[in-house]
């Protein structure tokens, strides 16, 4: 707090000296490490100095006051920016808000307090979202099932679930990995959890976190969903009150009827999907597109990313902010979401025409806003079990990980609904 408010004095202290000075931190191929540009604008905002998002202003710049702090904060994190004079400032944003311009101004104003839903057992293999807010310098807190169910997630305004098996199955992983230790140690915690919690079964905790998660997108909260997460999600909330884990993960079959019984209305994103009863099988539902099907390798697997009106649709705007539309595509659990099983409310934001698949779509839930974004690692096109993490060092101009952050840096900024 002492650092906070010392931090706090000497900004204004510069206001003064550097008046009529503005920094602009450009988004654009000049931009020297766009990963950690998005660490500074948060950390801009968390000494409570209000941020500037130019909308497709040079891929979404930042701008802020002058300040020398934050001038030696972008030299020591690497990042590019430019010292202008208030009259530059002032024709930028003449220039942003002419009517004819696809640009707008979006103020940053609140350091969002960031959660990620996350397992405390090490497990084999990485998370995109985690490593990328450590390499932008961007604070987080871990939650699992027992913080959800105790109710911190009201304390937060963004949640993070990457990976995660919401059905209790474990992440169909038993097929290949059942006499693994990792995938043991993960069965046994789960359960032990589950117990703890006074639940029976891991399928009946995880619906229960479901739903937390539900209320609090539902109370205004941003939930960010990737990989195995979105469509396991939405399969679990389906599945209410239905058993579709087979005995290997709980002990007893499947209702036989479970397809049937399963109630979409409860979905956020998804629709008419089948439910994968194969235990041998590393699908959880039809949702994601078939691999064997996309007829695409790592060279020419990319999708496109949409260009919205900046000054009627902020918010998928700020949420598609980057240097390029077209991006490379990777793999995951879960790699894209057939169109076919979108609800029609679902805007999509990234997409690959030719294959009729979508990688990047969002929506509202109540009074909050959720994203899925289908794939694993951006920087890793098949990212295997106990393979190593991605070095961001080696990717800090990644467009896949600038959604990501995009995602992050979002809540931030002053609240505005789509307009109709």
């Amino acid at each position: 707090m002492i650092r906070k408010l010392t931090l706090i004095i000497l900004l204004t202290a510069f206001v003064r000296i550097a008046f009529g000075a503005y920094l602009l931190i450009p988004m654009d191929e000049t931009q020297k490490n766009h990963l950690k540009a998005y660490g500074i604008a948060y950390w801009v905002v968390q000494q409570e100095v209000e941020v500037s998002w130019l909308l497709n202003y040079r891929g979404g710049s930042f701008m802020c006051k002058y300040h020398e702090l934050i001038e030696q904060e972008c030299v020591i994190r690497g990042v590019s920016y430019q010292i202008i004079a208030d009259a530059q400032a002032h024709a930028i944003l003449l220039e942003i808000a002419d009517p004819q311009a696809n640009m707008d101004e979006v103020k940053l104003h609140k350091a969002p307090k960031i959660a990620v839903y996350s397992p405390k057992n090490k497990l084999p293999w990485d998370d995109a979202v985690t490593l990328v807010l450590t390499y932008a310098e961007i604070p987080y807190d871990v939650v699992y099932d027992e913080e959800v169910l105790e109710g911190v997630l009201p304390l937060y305004d963004w949640l993070h679930l990457h990976h995660e098996d919401f059905t209790g199955q474990y992440g169909k992983f038993w097929a290949r990995y059942r006499n693994a230790q990792w995938y043991q140690e993960d069965v046994r915690i789960n359960e032990e959890i589950a117990a703890k919690l006074g639940f029976s079964k891991v399928s009946q905790c995880k619906l229960a976190v479901a739903k937390k998660i539900r209320d609090f997108t539902a109370g205004g909260g941003y939930l960010f969903s990737m990989c195995s997460a979105p469509d396991s999600y939405d399969v679990a909330l389906a599945a209410e009150g239905v058993d579709i884990c087979d005995a290997m993960f709980d002990g007893d079959p499947p209702d036989p009827d479970a397809q049937m019984k399963l109630n979409y209305s409860n979905c956020f994103a998804f629709k008419d999907f089948q439910i994968s009863h194969n235990p041998y099988e590393y699908e959880i539902s039809s949702i994601d597109v078939d691999p064997g099907q996309r007829r695409v390798n790592q060279a020419n697997d990319v999708f496109t990313l949409f260009e919205f009106s900046a000054k009627w649709d902020p918010v998928p705007t700020m949420l598609c902010q980057n240097h390029t539309m077209l991006l490379s595509g990777f793999m995951g659990q879960t790699t894209a979401f057939g169109r076919k099983y979108l609800k029609p409310d679902v805007l999509v934001m990234g997409e690959n025409k030719g294959l009729n698949e979508v990688r990047y779509i969002h929506g509202e839930y109540g009074n909050g806003m959720w994203t899925f974004f289908g794939g694993h690692d951006p920087e890793d096109y098949q990212h295997f079990v106990g393979d190593p993490p991605t070095d961001l060092n080696l990717y800090p101009n990644s467009p896949g990980y600038r959604l990501i952050l995009n995602n992050v840096l979002f809540p931030a900024a002053k609240k505005k609904k789509q307009k109709t």
